[in-house]
Formats: structure tokens, C-alpha cells, sequence
């Protein structure tokens, strides 16, 4: 199996929390009332499982072996072009918990911000998962023997195993 596997899998559970998400926004939108409890629900899995747990084993496992390769540079542009992605998802999970935090404060003005924020992250991680998935992935293996990709696999199964998802 090849390092990528879990991560793609990972993508996939990603991918139901945005569909869950997408029906959340058209309630707010209706409603013009939000759930905190689900914003709060929605932005701990981001942080914990898409952040801290999918995109530490990419940061801290893949992208780290992969910087200690001769890569070509359309390679090293598309890992730096997903790094700033992380750091851009990020930046807008915590503008939402900020929106959130002033609508609560009854600043009903944060609503937009609430919607246009979970509207964001909704197109964003479709499009950030297309481009490791379709992308990245695939050719990226190829800088790797086979003891090497067996290597991040088993160090990925660890970095899972000390998390608590």
C-alpha cells in the first residue's frame, strides 16, 4: 500500500463532512438563525481530524521526506501551492469561529461572515482534495523506493495511533 492510500481515504470522511456542512449553510441562509453547536461540532473536526491528523501526516511525514528529494520544480510549486492551502484553511476556520463568537455576542451582522465563511471551506476542500488526489499523489510516489514508502505508511499508522480522533 502506498503512503497516500490513508490519506486519500481520509479525503473521502473530508469530503461527507463538507456534504453535511452544505446542507447546514442553506439552514442558516433560510433560517438566518445558526447553530453553534454545529459550527463548533464542524470546526473541531476540521481542526482535529482535516488539520492536526490529515494535514500533520502530509506536513510532518510526506512533504517533510519529499523535501529531502531532487524534485522538479512543477512538484515543489504544487507542494508549496498545498502548504499555503493548510495555512489558508486554517486562517478561515478561526474567522469562523470569530463570526460565530460575535453573532453569540448578538453582533447578527456576523451572520454573512458565518455563511461566507462555511461557504469558503465548502469549495475550498473539494478543490484541495482534486489536487493531491488527481495531482500530486500520484506522480510524487515515483521519488520514493518502495522501502521508503513503506516506511512513511508505518509512520503515518503511529502519528495515527498517538492521536485521539
Amino acid at each position: 500500500m502506498l503512503p497516500t492510500a490513508p490519506l486519500m481515504v481520509e479525503h473521502r470522511i473530508i469530503e461527507r463532512m463538507i456534504q453535511i456542512m452544505k446542507v447546514e449553510v442553506e439552514k442558516v441562509k433560510n433560517s438566518k438563525q445558526v447553530d453553534a453547536l454545529f459550527i463548533d461540532t464542524a470546526v473541531d473536526f476540521i481542526r482535529t481530524y482535516a488539520d492536526a491528523t490529515h494535514h500533520g501526516k502530509e506536513e510532518d511525514i510526506l512533504f517533510r521526506e519529499l523535501k529531502k528529494k531532487d524534485i522538479n520544480p512543477e512538484h515543489q510549486k504544487q507542494m508549496e501551492d498545498l502548504i499555503q492551502d493548510h495555512v489558508i484553511g486554517r486562517k478561515t476556520t478561526r474567522e469562523l469561529v470569530a463570526a460565530k463568537d460575535k453573532y453569540l455576542q448578538g453582533d447578527k451582522t456576523a451572520l454573512s461572515t458565518i455563511i461566507a465563511k462555511m461557504e469558503f471551506l465548502i469549495e475550498f476542500y473539494p478543490r484541495h482534495i482534486e489536487k493531491e488526489d488527481k495531482y500530486f499523489f500520484p506522480p510524487i510516489m515515483s521519488y520514493f523506493r518502495s522501502e521508503e514508502q513503506q516506511k512513511m505508511l508505518e509512520e503515518g499508522h503511529e502519528f495515527d495511533r498517538k492521536m485521539v480522533h
